[in-house]
Parts: structure tokens; C-alpha cells; sequence
């Protein structure tokens, strides 16, 4: 397991001891450095809720909830019948054995892409979202929606969190993301965080192009370790990359 951690200490004890206990495929790995985003948003002053698109039995929801601050709520969008009926019992459950408290998260039984702006917003106490994970239907026409309705309830200084990117199961999901920097250009892929595995493929971090550097240096000074420091270039933005295999590339010259 790779030794990585947070920084807010409910996140840590989760990913510690309950993280794997609860079914799902995101990785520890993104888990620990999303966390670290959300707890160095409360220092910043950064308030606002939290969303999710695609929120299972509640392994990365609950990480990410366990690091609001008082009064802000987490909201979770599903339609929570997938492989089974029985999944909503089980994320129930999972949050409440886990420390979510059942007055601090909406468990939403819908389709996202039928979800209105106003509709979402009613649902967040501030009116607006910090943080935003959105792991959907793995479709492009969904994965644009989802995109539109996260942008639209979004923190000025806040994170869409885009899962299986570049996974080689879902390779056209990257095409709605440039299609939506280009009607956006004023947000950025701030951060890759790199798979651990084929099940756990890589995650989009995006935000305003100028609050990226609320969030870049405190990533490669945090997670130095794991700083891939070629970096990628997404639409003219010099993109952070961190990954957990970190391997140099030594090329060797015949002379």
C-alpha cells in the first residue's frame, strides 16, 4: 500500500482502516491528494459544499466528506440501482459506520443529466459546491452534462474532479473535456493524478485558470515524492502531473 496521507486527520484514520472495506474503484492514492485539496480549501477560507456524480456504495464520497467543515453538506447523485436495489442500503450504511452524520449528506436518486442548475443549488446549503467529483455513466453525452451542471454550481475557487480519464476501457471520455476547456477557456486541467491500476485510472483535476495557483505549488511541494515533473500541456496550460509508480526516464546515447 502506498504510504500517502492527506493531512486532515478524519480523511486519514478512513483511508487507514474503512477505505477498502467499502466496494469500489477509486484509489487510495487520489483519495489522499483530493483530500489534502479539501481540507487546504477550508485554511484558504475556500466554504461551500460538496457534490459527487456516480456515488456507488460511498468509498470516495466519504472520504471527501469527512473533510467539510461545520455546516456543509455533501450531496451525492445516483441512480443507486446498480448491480442492485440493495446499493442505496449499502451506502447508507456505509456512511453512518464511517462518521457521516445523516444530517450532513443528501443521498439523490437520479439521473444527473436530468438534473436542472436550480435544482442542484437547492440542494447545497451555500448555493454553491467546492468540490466536485464526477464519476458517471462513462458515456460522452453524460460526461458533457455532468460537466455543464458541475461548472454551473461551481466555487469560483472551487474543483470539478473528472475519474477514468485516459483509461483505456473509456478512451473517447477525454474528448467532452476539451470540447468543454473550449467553451471554457477560462478553466484549466489543473492536476493529473495518474492510475495506480487498470481499475483506477487516472483523474482530472480542473478549476479556474486563476485559481490554479492556490492549488499547484502546495500539490509538488506536498506530494513532492510523487511529482512527475515533465508535467503535461492541456490547451496551453502547463498541467501538474502526480503519480504514485514515479519512474525516470533515462535515455540511453550511443556515442
Amino acid at each position: 500500500m502506498i504510504d500517502i496521507v492527506s493531512g486532515h486527520a478524519a480523511i486519514d484514520r478512513f483511508l487507514a482502516g474503512g477505505y477498502e472495506s467499502v466496494r469500489g474503484m477509486s484509489s487510495r492514492f487520489a483519495a489522499a491528494v483530493c483530500g489534502h485539496t479539501i481540507r487546504r480549501q477550508t485554511e484558504l477560507g475556500i466554504g461551500g459544499d460538496m457534490g459527487e456524480v456516480g456515488t456507488f456504495e460511498g468509498r470516495f464520497f466519504i472520504a471527501m466528506a469527512l473533510g467539510l467543515a461545520p455546516g456543509e453538506i455533501a450531496v451525492g447523485i445516483d441512480l443507486f440501482d446498480w448491480p442492485n436495489e440493495r446499493v442505496l442500503d449499502r451506502f447508507l450504511a456505509h456512511c453512518a459506520a464511517h462518521g457521516i452524520p445523516r444530517d450532513r449528506f443528501v443521498a439523490w436518486k437520479q439521473r444527473s443529466t436530468a438534473i436542472a442548475p436550480a435544482e442542484l443549488r437547492a440542494k447545497l446549503p451555500s448555493g454553491t459546491a467546492r468540490f466536485i467529483h464526477v464519476d458517471g455513466e462513462h458515456d460522452v453525452d453524460c460526461l458533457a452534462s455532468d460537466l455543464e451542471l458541475a461548472h454551473a454550481v461551481l466555487h469560483p475557487k472551487g474543483l470539478i474532479v473528472l475519474d477514468d480519464m485516459l483509461h483505456p476501457g473509456y478512451p473517447d471520455l477525454v474528448l467532452p473535456v476539451f470540447d468543454y476547456l473550449d467553451r471554457h477557456p477560462d478553466m484549466v486541467v489543473m492536476c493529473i493524478l495518474d492510475r495506480e491500476d487498470i481499475s483506477a485510472a487516472a483523474k482530472f483535476m480542473i478549476c479556474r485558470g486563476d485559481a490554479a495557483a492556490l492549488y499547484e505549488r502546495d500539490l509538488m511541494t506536498t506530494f513532492a515524492r510523487f511529482h512527475f515533473t515533465p508535467g503535461a500541456h492541456i490547451r496551453g496550460h502547463f498541467t501538474l502531473v502526480l503519480t504514485p509508480q514515479l519512474r525516470e526516464v533515462e535515455v540511453g546515447w550511443d556515442t
